[in-house]
């Protein structure tokens, strides 16, 4: 789903009008294309199996999934045998945290069509689940369900563009640029999708 095209554009021109480095900013790189994945199991099954692993690893280790055990749904993953999933490349780790979701999702805990509106209580059931972290979380909830107001401060890229965006010296700490982002809601959505833009049309290195 994602943060639709209009709401974006909108929010980082109201950003624009508000800080003059994002408006600079935006007038070099231009409006970012929206990021989206379909919200439920899937997509979070994907950012489990593409943990830590190039993008080209986790297509290779999804597709051997798929392979092995058809549709990946909470019922096929649990049936699944440790053999079958360590032979999608999957490591005992990461087999552990897709049982935990399958597990999760199964059982009635974790409703992924159903999570609560405010985004703090929507990313504490989210972490529930072993081997999602915050950052997991909340890069769901804003490439799947399109919450306007998530700011994954602890990404590398959100925090390093951000303090070049703004000018720093030095890049910023998760704690500094959760800081510096308030004055930036509800729109730090935006200025997440923005950051990401922003870095791959620099060129420079992180």
């Amino acid at each position: 789903m994602g943060i639709p095209a209009e709401a974006l554009k909108a929010s980082l021109d109201e950003l624009a009008g508000r800080d003059p480095a994002i408006a600079k900013a935006l007038a070099e790189a231009g409006y970012p294309e929206p990021r989206t994945s379909p919200p439920g199991y899937i997509t979070l099954l994907r950012a489990i199996v593409g943990q830590q692993v190039s993008i080209k690893a986790a297509a290779s280790m999804w597709n051997k999934l798929e392979a092995l055990v058809g549709e990946p749904s909470p019922a096929s993953i649990l049936a699944a045998s440790d053999e079958t999933l360590r032979a999608a490349g999957l490591s005992r780790q990461k087999a552990s945290y897709a049982r935990s979701l399958a597990e999760e999702v199964l059982s009635g805990r974790l409703d992924l069509h159903d999570l609560p509106d405010d985004d703090e209580d929507a990313i504490a059931q989210l972490v529930r689940v072993k081997g999602i972290g915050r950052w997991s979380a909340e890069v769901y909830l804003l490439f799947a369900e399109g919450r306007p107001d998530v700011w994954p401060a602890g990404d590398l890229v959100v925090r390093i563009q951000t303090g070049r965006i703004l000018g720093l010296p030095d890049p910023p700490t998760e704690r500094r640029v959760r800081e510096l982002a308030e004055p930036w809601r509800p729109h730090r959505g935006a200025a997440a999708v923005f950051a990401w833009h922003h870095y791959r049309n620099s060129g420079a290195p992180l």
